[in-house]
């Protein structure tokens, strides 16, 4: 990706926030091996400021959709604990296989690390974080589902892990599901943040990916 690429995924924009349209396959930030990440073409989002914006929060290297940044420390300082309190809502799209029994639910269930080999890859824990997900069945198809998910709590893989855990993996998760799909099939739809007292909360929705716009449209979202 190209800093004008980059650019072109811009959302929204302030004094304070930029939201992006994260692209599929490529990580937030630099991980431990190096490679291509969208976090060190942050220079070109500067638009006049002195410092480069950073990351209020983090998706999946393969999850798509919307990607907040704080444009300085202080704006940092608010998103962080806008999040941290959980006031900030999240909307995920994710095409699954099989389709749930009821219309909607919710899950509560803690999380933990799978193993010390395994990096960030999480399982079922009772002794784990506590992490909780409200879905949504948007629409039916044969085999599969489309959910919208919103997570409560932001752990580390929690819609993936919840989704397989419920019997309903996502399609294209070759960690918790069985893979098949070219891409993981998980989009961050929409993102609602309450940031200044006397105006109405900041809201973004960001455009169906190439990987999933097929499967959509055919369902008519």
């Amino acid at each position: 990706m190209t800093e004008e690429e980059l650019t072109g995924r811009l959302l929204y924009r302030d004094a304070l926030v930029l939201v992006l349209d994260k692209p599929t396959g490529i990580a937030v930030h630099k991980g431990p091996k190096g490679g291509e990440n969208l976090e060190a073409l942050f220079g070109a989002l500067r638009f006049g400021l002195p410092r480069n914006p950073a990351l209020a929060h983090r998706l999946d290297r393969e999850t798509s959709g919307c990607l907040v940044l704080g444009r300085h420390a202080e704006a940092l300082r608010k998103l962080g604990l806008l999040f941290k309190e959980g006031r900030v809502t999240k909307t995920y799209w994710a095409i699954v296989e099989g389709s749930p029994a009821q219309d909607e639910g919710s899950i509560d269930l803690a999380l933990g690390r799978r193993d010390a080999t395994r990096g960030w890859w999480m399982k079922p824990d009772p002794a784990g974080l506590p992490a909780q997900t409200d879905w949504r069945v948007l629409t039916r198809l044969d085999d599969k589902a489309v959910l919208a998910l919103t997570p409560l709590t932001g752990r580390t893989h929690q819609l993936r892990v919840h989704c397989a855990a419920l019997g309903f993996p996502i399609c294209g998760d070759s960690i918790y599901g069985r893979g098949g799909a070219a891409r993981l099939q998980l989009h961050a739809r929409a993102i609602k943040i309450p940031l200044y007292k006397n105006k109405p909360p900041i809201e973004v929705e960001a455009p169906v990916p190439d990987h999933m716009r097929a499967t959509l449209a055919a369902c008519g979202l």
